[in-house]
């Protein structure tokens, strides 16, 4: 693949805490355009990869390239603008603000009104204002509430909550979703009803999705691409076949009975 398909390519990073390595040398792309899923026991690097490419850490060593631009050692606020968004493996949510402001938290990034602005208020800042409050009631619907815009987040069930949260992300305009454990805690119901959406979401919007997820029918149902971490370093990739058929990711994570 041409390296201008790719959107991220990330080169032998690696994320020191003292003595323990959490990613050893991790060589990684994603393509324009595809949804790639990240798995691997606990414990194996997967958040810590997530938090080095949205700017929560900067990596011991290595170099993260997104979209032609050296992302490295920038701040997270930077990043967003950039077009990375994300959710949480565990929600953070604003739960005493309603959904709609929530995803209007989201927008601030791509917001113009400033400090001033927000304090006299002129007639750009209330259009703004307004055209913010219109486009959060759009996310919301597409995300599947279309009732939900009054409602206190905390108050909303936990898979509502999880669909704003992804609301929230979008808000922010990313080019790259990245979606930590989407499904964790969800009935099966709920999880098939998700798994449709990342796929829609691609698809409608045109966002590359990488997710981290334990759920291997998810995995299997979704991604086009996987990529295995054990103890930090990358010990598998491809396609969801080649990867259920890997036997250093049979024996190191899925187990024998995940094959059948």
């Amino acid at each position: 693949m041409a390296a201008q398909d790719n959107l991220v390519v990330a080169t032998k990073v690696r994320k020191e805490f003292g003595g323990l390595v959490a990613t050893d040398d991790v060589d990684f792309t994603i393509a324009r355009g595809a949804i790639v899923s990240l798995i691997g026991p606990n414990g194996a690097g997967k958040t810590t990869f997530f938090n080095q490419l949205t700017g929560v850490y900067k990596p011991t060593s290595g170099s993260i390239v997104f979209d032609g631009t050296e992302i490295s050692f920038l701040p997270p606020h930077t990043i967003t603008k950039l077009g990375i968004g994300r959710t949480f493996q565990n929600i953070r949510l604003f739960s005493q603000m309603s959904a709609l402001e929530n995803v209007q938290v989201g927008m601030n990034s791509r917001m113009h009104a400033g400090i001033l602005g927000a304090i006299f208020r002129p007639p750009r800042v209330k259009r703004e204002e307004a055209e913010s409050r219109d486009r959060a009631r759009e996310l919301l619907t597409y995300c599947g509430l279309p009732r939900r815009h009054a409602e206190r987040s905390g108050s909303l069930p936990y898979g509502d909550q999880r669909r704003l949260e992804v609301a929230r992300a979008l808000a922010t305009e990313p080019k790259l979703l990245l979606l930590d454990e989407p499904t964790a805690g969800m009935n099966p119901q709920e999880t098939a009803e998700f798994t449709r959406f990342v796929s829609k979401v691609r698809d409608d919007k045109g966002v590359t999705v990488l997710l981290i997820e334990h759920d291997m029918k998810v995995i299997m149902g979704v991604s086009e691409r996987i990529t295995v971490l054990e103890y930090g370093a990358k010990i598998a990739e491809g396609t969801p076949a080649e990867i259920r058929a890997d036997e250093r990711v049979i024996e190191a994570y899925l187990g024998r009975g995940a094959t059948a």
